[in-house]
């Protein structure tokens, strides 16, 4: 296993044991940057408004103020997302 995987392995466990918003929260506020976290709530925001279908990707762009490249990048990991992931997903946003 490579360090990156044993990293990304921690980091996943880390996360896991967070057991309260706040924790995972100041676990997130230790190990990324503002800018990070910023990025990774905006993915979160465009997965969410992709799953749900309401929206065209131009008016997702536009009311979140990103590119819509940002928005095509999103969608195309979405069609290469497994079926189960995706229910999970909808199931929890």
């Amino acid at each position: 296993m490579s360090i990156n995987n044993d990293g990304w392995n921690c980091f996943l466990e880390l996360c896991l044991s967070a057991s309260k918003k706040k924790t995972l929260s100041s676990l997130f506020d230790l190990l990324l940057t503002a800018e990070e976290r910023e990025s990774l709530a905006t993915r979160c925001l465009i997965v969410k408004e992709l799953l749900a279908e309401k929206k065209s990707q131009r008016q997702i762009s536009k009311d979140l103020q990103v590119s819509i490249a940002k928005i095509t990048r999103g969608s195309n990991e979405l069609k290469e997302t497994a079926a189960g992931l995706k229910i999970f997903l909808k199931e929890n946003f």
